[in-house]
């Protein structure tokens, strides 16, 4: 919302019409609208009609019919341009491409929308630019923490989507830190620590900085899986020693293995109440010596949080395009959220995008139907796997 700007004219710059353009005619005439939704505005129409240049009006359906098939009669050209706009400027904008003729029939019935007539309205297979991106007019659900779905909501919404943050799990502190607080007393007597994920950087590095500094890791070698977990190390001025190529465990003991200081090396994992033991294994089958600490635990975000949104009801009214699924824990939590019974069936028409094969496998038991999971588990492949999706099937926008 910009004071002063009238949606008669910023609805249409979103949409990729400019109310003027040279060529397009001297006149601009914004009429009013809606008062009256089952007649046209009481306006001279035969006036209008001889004007050369662009006509704004918000209106409902039945109002854009009745207005196209008057300014015909007194004579404006059928085939002129003209468009409708739909929410404008909301990540839901939809733009119909018409000519003064068809309008009133492809108006869409229960919500009004911009009329725009003239040339101007040509111009917009040239100007588009919001709703050109490819999740334009795509609901999605977050269901990461909060702590941790900044990331993912950007991505989405910089692509079009209209992100809905709906945190399945919380990330909070170990219930009793002091294996945590131990390790990081003694963290340069390690060779590598290994973080699996930027809670555990941000839990670790706390702990760390209350009673020390990044000094304390000096000669200790740092390997961050995914690049998220980097740049959560780079932000406490921490250069990261090893990021491995894929995001598995089995890949992460191999990156390690070819630095040829595995076999016989210390190695710290701190990591969360849930994750795997698979890691912490094969390190130890690889000849190290093994320290795991918890360093945060994941638990289920409560139902009646602060300014959640009524995902059910949304799902329920097929208002949801996508939900997405970044772990195991938060695909049992949403699940358990909306009832384990209705999870399934209310997902069932929705596209489920899971990160990797542990989340679509934990999914598939509760029956839930991954449609999307991208080749690398991180999240900017999750949202190019979302992107692809779409793109193929753009007859599934709403």
């Amino acid at each position: 919302v910009v004071p002063g700007i009238p949606v008669t004219i910023g609805g249409p710059a979103y949409a990729g019409i400019p109310v003027t353009y040279p060529g397009a005619g001297d006149v601009l005439v914004l009429v009013r609208g809606y008062e009256n939704e089952s007649a046209a505005p009481d306006v001279d129409w035969s006036r209008l009609a001889g004007l050369h240049g662009t006509l704004v009006c918000y209106a409902g359906a039945a109002q854009i019919a009745e207005a196209s098939r008057t300014l015909i009669q007194h004579g404006r050209p059928g085939e002129e341009a003209a468009a409708l706009v739909y929410d404008a400027t909301l990540p839901s904008q939809r733009t119909i491409d018409a000519t003064l003729a068809t309008i009133g029939d492809l108006a869409a019935d229960g919500g009004p929308a911009l009329m725009i007539i003239g040339a101007v309205a040509g111009l917009r297979a040239h100007l588009r630019w919001y709703d050109d991106r490819p999740l334009s007019g795509r609901r999605i659900i977050v269901t990461r923490s909060r702590e941790q779905a900044g990331e993912l909501i950007d991505m989405l919404e910089a692509r079009g989507a209209e992100a809905i943050a709906a945190p399945s799990i919380r990330m909070v502190p170990p219930e009793d830190p002091s294996e945590l607080e131990a390790a990081c007393a003694r963290a340069s007597s390690f060779d590598w620590i290994v973080f699996t994920s930027a809670n555990a950087v941000d839990q670790f590095m706390h702990r760390l900085l209350a009673r020390g500094d990044v000094r304390d890791l000096h000669g200790v070698r740092l390997c961050a899986v995914g690049p998220s977990t980097g740049s959560r190390l780079q932000r406490y001025g921490i250069r990261v020693d090893l990021t491995p190529a894929e995001f598995r465990a089995e890949a992460v003991l191999d990156a390690m293995r070819a630095t040829g200081s595995l076999a016989t090396s210390k190695v710290l994992l701190p990591r969360g109440d849930l994750a795997r033991d698979r890691l912490g294994d094969g390190l130890r089958e690889a000849g190290a010596e093994v320290v795991e600490v918890v360093a945060y635990r994941t638990v289920p975000e409560r139902a009646d949080a602060e300014g959640a949104p009524d995902v059910y009801r949304m799902l329920l009214d097929h208002r949801i395009d996508a939900v997405t699924f970044a772990s195991a824990s938060a695909v049992r939590n949403f699940a358990d959220l909306l009832g384990r019974d209705q999870a399934a069936d209310l997902l069932r028409t929705v596209v489920v995008a899971s990160i990797g094969p542990v989340t679509a496998e934990v999914a598939h038991q509760l029956g839930i139907h991954t449609t999307v999971m991208p080749e690398r588990y991180t999240i900017p492949d999750l949202v190019d796997a979302l992107v692809g999706h779409f793109t193929a099937t753009p007859e599934s926008l709403p």
